[in-house]
This record gives C-alpha cells, sequence and structure tokens, in this order.
C-alpha cells in the first residue's frame, strides 16, 4: 500500500473544498435558502428527529446540516481541517446547531468519543480508504444497540468506465490502490494544484461482508440506476437532480442504499 496516500487525499480534498462550495453542483445558496443536500430519499427513509447523528467524511457538511434541520442531533466528521471550517461557518450563517471534528474516519471512535442512533455515511467516501473492514469497525463501534447505519454510495460497478464508457478500470482494485492524476475535480472548472490521489473500489460483497464480521445486520441492499454525477455526457437528468441512461439504452447500477442495524 502507498505509505503516502492519505496525505496526497487530504490535501487534494482541501483544495477542493473552496471550489466545491461555489460551484453549481454543490449551490451553496440553494442550500442556505432552504434546499435540501439529501437527494437519495434519505429522509423519506430515516426518521432522525430527535435522534443522535454521525456523519463520516461529510465533506463541508451539507448532508450534515440536511439532517439537523430534519431535528437531529448532529455531528460530522472529516479529516479535512478546510471542509470543518467551511461546514462550522455555513451551520452558523444558517443558524442550525451542529458539532463538526477533524478527525481521520479510522480515529472517529477516539476522536468523537460517544455513540449514536445512527451513523451516515453519503456518496464518493468509501474510495478514499484502503481497508474496508476497519471502516466497518468503526460504524459499529460508533453505533448504540439498536441503531442504524445508513450508507448511500456510488455502485462499485461504476467504477470500471472509462471517459468513452468502456471497461478501463479493475472492479477490484490492488490492495496499494490506484493512483489517479487529475487536474479538475468534478464539481467545478478550477485547476487543481494537487493532482495526484490514491483511492481504491470496494465490491458489494466486501461491504457487506466487512458490516458482518464487525457485527452488524444488513437488512436492505437496494441498487439504484441513477447517479447524482452527470459523469458521461449520454446521461440524461429525470428531473430530480438525478441523471440515468436515456431511453433505448439498457440501464446499470450508478448507486445503491445499504442499511444494517446493531444488536
Amino acid at each position: 500500500m502507498s505509505d503516502n496516500w492519505r496525505e496526497l487525499n487530504r490535501v487534494s480534498w482541501d483544495e477542493r473544498v473552496p471550489i466545491h462550495a461555489h460551484s453549481r453542483l454543490y449551490d451553496v445558496a440553494g442550500f442556505k435558502a432552504g434546499r435540501s443536500s439529501l437527494v437519495h430519499g434519505e429522509l423519506g427513509e430515516l426518521d432522525v428527529a430527535g435522534k443522535s447523528l454521525v456523519h463520516l467524511q461529510c465533506h463541508f457538511g451539507l448532508d450534515t446540516l440536511s439532517f439537523a434541520r430534519a431535528g437531529a442531533d448532529v455531528t460530522g466528521l472529516d479529516f479535512s481541517s478546510v471542509a470543518i471550517e467551511t461546514a462550522t461557518q455555513i451551520a452558523r450563517e444558517i443558524d442550525v446547531p451542529a458539532r463538526f471534528v477533524v478527525a481521520d474516519v479510522y480515529d472517529a471512535a477516539d476522536a468523537l468519543g460517544a455513540t449514536y442512533d445512527i451513523v451516515y455515511s453519503g456518496i464518493g467516501a468509501i474510495c478514499w480508504l484502503p481497508d474496508v473492514d476497519a471502516w466497518a469497525r468503526v460504524v459499529a463501534s460508533l453505533l448504540k444497540p439498536g441503531g442504524e447505519f445508513y450508507f448511500v454510495e456510488f455502485h462499485p460497478l461504476e467504477w470500471i468506465w472509462g471517459e468513452d464508457f468502456t471497461p478501463a478500470y479493475d472492479y477490484f482494485t490492488d490492495a496499494a490502490g490506484l493512483r489517479l492524476v487529475n487536474d479538475q475535480t468534478y464539481a467545478g472548472d478550477d485547476k487543481l494544484a494537487h493532482t495526484e490521489t490514491v483511492q481504491w473500489n470496494h465490491s458489494l460483497g466486501a461491504v457487506v461482508t466487512a458490516l458482518v464480521r464487525a457485527g452488524l445486520s444488513v437488512t436492505s441492499l437496494t441498487e439504484h440506476d441513477a447517479t447524482m454525477v452527470k459523469g458521461w455526457d449520454f446521461l440524461v437528468e429525470r428531473g430530480d437532480g438525478l441523471y440515468a441512461m436515456p431511453s433505448g439504452r439498457p440501464n446499470l447500477p450508478f448507486m445503491y442504499t445499504l442499511r444494517a442495524v446493531k444488536g
């Protein structure tokens, strides 16, 4: 495994935060005006009112604060201090109570010192982590007995497609990770100075097995044929902020939702 993967990824995300915070994709102005950033049915499926919720790898906190607006007592955790500073500032501006903590997700239990009714992890998170078993143990350690883990993520099959939508990457990533070089982020046209990152694709089987090994009971696994990022020009917007295959083309899973409980 690359010994500098964490630092490469952290400085990349530090640089991305201001770009994302001013991007059309994240629409921070609309969020401050009342728009929820949760577009995958989370608020329709989760009763968060009055419950404690921790959001792992929360970036600059829009999803975290969307849960807070729905009545949850929220904590957001991210390894980027720039992201946490931005999240804290947005929370102040919209006058929504929230706790934000700078820490690596693998250190979350020690950094937070608490357990929660709900652990939430959102889109594009675990590809930045090399050890999915260690991640699952963190999730389990943060849940109260009877608590629920709610996980929304890009489908690992989406990982394999290149820019021309032909297979370009291995489904099963080598333990050392895949070093990628890109001078742009997915949410803006600004050029990045820190262009190198290290990522891992984790299969559905690996994720489910890791959570079961950690002591959680998986209650549902739902695959979705739409995605929040228009990664290929031919995808069409469905009208709900998500993109899918156009009519006449075979559909594929682009995202999935997993729910699990701690006994």
